[in-house]
């Protein structure tokens, strides 16, 4: 307990899954957390779900595909709280079956792109020009191992190899100030944005591919497991570490 005592974080994709399990961790753990989505009433579910547990939550609303919507939200969270010390960026979203770069569709590179790459740019833009104002921050991305090791449709893996690359890009150009940046590489995770896919549209040549360079019969990740490591890459407790991306899959790829 208190281990994020009088921080502020904000956490993108705070609606469901990852986001949300975040959010409710963050807040036990002390911090004044701000949560953004597209999508308002799901939002407000989890505010509520923080206030019950005792802490302290802001909800805004946001597409972080917009550049003015990110800009919004970390000015919100000054406006109110006077900085940001953490940044999580889950907000994130997949293409539908997997589609292999042979068959990828330019509208599905178009939205992944944007909502996973530009999008975690654009925020961690505006919160690391403010961290840096102050000193310091911990920005921590979530990527995946599709961006480590190549399993998934082709605009997915792409989306999530250029967070790790920003990642560094982050970690370099603030390192020794205080500043730091890392993402963490789930596995499949349960959420409801995996239970949401179909199976009869996933590409199966794909699929199978996939199937040789992972276990299958390895555990998936719970939301409250990414959760765990997101706090201590937000935490003073790992100021040593920056530049970072940590697979966090049970071991299903190694």
């Amino acid at each position: 307990m208190g281990r994020l005592q009088d921080k502020v974080a904000i956490i993108t994709g705070g609606n469901s899954g990852v986001g949300a399990a975040t959010a409710l961790l963050f807040a036990k753990e002390g911090a004044k957390v701000v949560i953004s989505a597209r999508r308002q009433p799901q939002l407000e579910e989890v505010a509520e779900k923080v206030r019950a547990a005792g802490g302290e939550v802001l909800p805004v609303v946001c597409d972080i595909s917009k550049p003015e919507d990110a800009d919004h939200l970390i000015a919100k969270t000054v406006e109110t709280y006077g900085k940001v010390d953490v940044l999580i960026n889950s907000a994130g979203v997949l293409e539908e079956g997997l589609k292999p770069i042979d068959r990828v569709v330019d509208a599905d590179l178009d939205r992944i792109i944007d909502i996973n790459t530009k999008g975690t740019m654009y925020c961690m833009r505006a919160a690391s020009n403010k961290m840096a104002e102050a000193g310091g921050g911990s920005i921590v991305n979530v990527a995946s191992v599709a961006g480590v090791m190549g399993c998934g449709g082709a605009a997915y893996v792409a989306s999530k190899a250029a967070v790790i690359g920003i990642t560094r890009h982050t970690a370099l150009r603030f390192a020794g100030t205080g500043v730091r940046c890392n993402a963490v590489c789930p596995g499949t995770i349960v959420t409801p944005m995996v239970a949401g896919m179909n199976p009869a549209n996933m590409d199966a040549d794909m699929f199978g591919q996939m199937a040789k360079h992972g276990d299958l019969k390895v555990q998936p990740c719970m939301p409250e497991d990414v959760a765990n490591i997101l706090l201590f890459l937000a935490t003073d407790e790992s100021r040593a570490i920056t530049g970072q991306a940590i697979v966090t899959d049970f071991g299903s790829t190694l």
